[in-house]
């Protein structure tokens, strides 16, 4: 409808007016949290500062989100990335019917969907958030995503203090770069943190310039007041959109809103007679409020105010709002969210146009993963991000060739390539994202790791929000395992990453061989919901040393050389792999039979049928002891007793105690610690001829 700029300006103050009540209704919910925790504690100071801009997002008709089907693609998306501002989030999102308000009381205990800080946990979040910094990042791939039909628009709320994060910098290079119209950020700029409450530790001495600088569009904005900020996100939604994303920076104090200044805090416990006093103070302002919207609304009579009247209706309505005579009343609306539809996740694509490797014939990783991506992109719900690295990895020339706008590459900002990954991920896609082993950001993965596991708990449970295929596939291609990296230096070497990684829970870790293996592996993840994968590969070329056709199965190990003479077996991953059958070659040239074991995931059933055959197991790895830390893991939980005399691991760390490698070629690495063909060979033979001697003193 066209309105004259007269009844445009009375709908807007009559919204204004809703928003100012429904601003005491917020921060009163906000006062029952902490008054219900199982700590009686609340964070106060962010999530009142982030109030206003929360409030006039989510009621003044600028968002358009689905609350029945949050995960429908299509509607506008939301990330507070600012975590700590989640009671007001729960707030309205109670209000709203996400979930009964009955979630508001017992946050934080251990029997409460309501957390410290918001995750899927929560019916309606789609990112888990606290550490600082990576929301911006997240809602930076929905606006990627935005930009494709069907088109939507992303709102990302963030704290000044936050700005202090590097991978913030790093999401703000890249929108401005990518040119997301669609994405809009509030930045909650109240001055404190949580060690000074009053100030920065450092002040941003021109906010607006920094954003500016790259291609951002900024306004900044009084959020003391509701009209401003309201204005400044009716400019985003309304104006026209030059390519440049938008920043709003709310201009606020830490606490703004709670009349106590008990609030000016950053996590505060509050007594009860602070709670009571507030919480009267904070009635009273909205009967003024209410009193005053009244006034105002029944002086709307006469000729062409019925639709500026009628307008201000459906908005109060909208806002769960019913007008009666004199009164604002709040009507609690039932819970509107439905349990997300399950979500196909296999990707669709054509089996003939993967590439065909023969046995015995050398490949490149690279140019098997972009073989097969080719295929696999022909499915929309694949996309890939690498991290100035797409030459090792393949993702980009692959995916590229079908869809280059699927194909994103970060530049040196690993942190936002992965933000990027699992943004693409929670939208339901078959995301992939790639870099050097080493230079995966642990902080960025255990948060992504959170909320994983968050989602899969929720489709666990039969009551949840979600439902199945509502999982992140997030695979990450860790290139130049092991001792691939040769000649970079240790800052580069990928030795230590698997082991470190190995401690984020449902990450599923595989350590990939040969490239019919690969491409086996590349099948299964493609299958769908396979979760968040840490794939290592290798850098160089190898021959192809399983059969065409080759299956893998997550958990399972492969014998390579098998045989029930065997004297010893060699368990091993990755290009060790070609190493120990160099080395049983060798020494069944000599009589000495030794069984090769492939073991690209752990298998457990096979690591204990192992250590029971009696024979020695020789637990050889270029890196730091990924299969020896398990074998001793499961072993311990499995076995009575454990002789470790018949465990000999050989890996990057028993020789010097070195944490870290250095440079070299592959083949003087490898000798080095012991690890090639050679080495394994003399390793080998002088331990069973120890035996051998052993038993015939006895």
């Amino acid at each position: 409808m066209v309105y004259s700029e007269d009844n445009r300006s009375l709908i807007n103050k009559g919204i204004i007016l809703l928003l100012q009540i429904k601003d005491s209704d917020v921060r009163l919910m906000n006062l029952y949290q902490c008054r219900h925790a199982v700590d009686s504690s609340i964070h106060i100071g962010g999530a009142s500062s982030a109030t206003i801009p929360m409030v006039s997002l989510f009621y003044g008709g600028i968002i358009d989100v689905n609350v029945e089907q949050p995960t429908a693609i299509g509607q506008d998306m939301f990330v507070l990335s600012k975590g700590h501002a989640v009671a007001t989030l729960a707030s309205i999102y109670a209000d709203l019917g996400y979930f009964d308000r009955s979630v508001l009381k017992n946050s934080r205990s251990v029997s409460s969907i309501l957390n410290g800080h918001p995750g899927p946990l929560l019916p309606g979040v789609h990112v888990a958030t606290g550490p600082m910094g990576q929301g911006l990042g997240v809602a930076q791939g929905f606006s990627i995503a935005g930009q494709r039909s069907p088109h939507f628009d992303v709102y990302a709320i963030t704290g000044d203090g936050e700005l202090q994060e590097g991978p913030v910098w790093e999401s703000v290079m890249y929108a401005g770069y990518k040119r997301l119209d669609n994405l809009c950020v509030l930045v909650d700029n109240n001055l404190g943190q949580l060690d000074i409450v009053s100030t920065l530790h450092f002040p941003h001495n021109s906010l607006s310039d920094s954003f500016s600088s790259f291609g951002w569009r900024v306004i900044e904005t009084d959020a003391t007041k509701y009209h401003t900020v309201y204005n400044a996100l009716l400019e985003f939604k309304l104006g026209v959109r030059d390519g440049r994303p938008t920043v709003i920076i709310c201009k606020t104090t830490k606490g703004h809103g709670g009349l106590s200044d008990y609030m000016n805090t950053h996590k505060a416990t509050i007594p009860n007679d602070i709670l009571d006093q507030e919480d009267k103070m904070q009635l009273l302002q909205r009967d003024a409020r209410e009193r005053e919207f009244c006034r105002f609304f029944y002086q709307l009579t006469g000729d062409g105010l019925n639709e500026v009247r009628d307008t201000i209706l459906k908005q109060a309505t909208a806002m769960n709002f019913k007008i009666e005579k004199d009164k604002v009343v709040n009507v609690e609306v039932p819970v509107k969210t439905k349990k997300a539809p399950a979500r196909d996740k296999k990707i669709k694509y054509n089996p003939a146009q993967l590439p065909k490797l023969e046995k015995g014939k050398p490949y490149a990783v690279n140019k098997v993963i972009e073989l097969s991506m080719r295929a696999f992109a022909q499915d929309e719900r694949v996309f890939s991000i690498d991290a100035d690295l797409a030459s090792t990895s393949g993702l980009q020339a692959g995916v590229g060739f079908v869809d280059k706008y699927r194909a994103l590459n970060a530049g040196v900002a690993e942190a936002n390539m992965m933000l990027l990954g699992e943004a693409f991920a929670i939208l339901g896609a078959n995301a992939w994202v790639s870099t050097f082993c080493p230079f995966f950001d642990w902080k960025v993965m255990r948060r992504i790791a959170v909320g994983h596991q968050e989602r899969l708990e929720v489709i666990a449970d039969k009551n949840g929000w979600l439902s199945e295929g509502h999982g992140l596939d997030l695979t990450m291609v860790a290139t130049a395992a092991d001792l691939e990296t040769q000649s970079n230096g240790a800052t580069h070497m990928g030795n230590d990453d698997v082991m470190l990684f190995n401690e984020v829970a449902q990450l599923k870790i595989i350590n990939v061989s040969c490239p019919q293996q690969l491409l086996g592996i590349l099948k299964w993840i493609v299958e769908g919901n396979k979760g968040m994968i840490y794939m290592r590969v290798l850098r160089a070329p190898a021959n192809a040393i399983y059969d065409a056709g080759f299956e893998f199965e997550f958990g399972k190990a492969y014998h390579l050389k098998s045989t029930e003479k065997a004297e010893a077996t060699i368990v091993t991953s990755g290009r060790c792999v070609y190493e120990a059958l160099d080395a049983a070659k060798s020494l069944e040239a000599e009589g000495i039979n030794i069984n090769v074991m492939d073991m690209p995931s752990i298998d457990e059933d096979a690591i204990v049928e192992l250590y029971r055959s009696g024979r020695p197991v020789f637990i050889a790895e270029q890196n730091n002891g990924y299969l020896w830390s398990h074998f001793k893991k499961i072993l311990f939980e499995k076995e009575t007793n454990i002789n470790t005399q018949k465990l000999i691991p050989i890996n990057t760390t028993t020789k010097s105690g070195l944490h870290y490698i250095h440079s070299g070629t592959y083949t003087e690495l490898a000798a080095h610690y012991g690890l090639d063909g050679t080495h394994l060979r003399e390793q080998i033979l002088k331990t069973l001829k120890a035996k051998k001697a052993k038993a015939n003193t006895l």
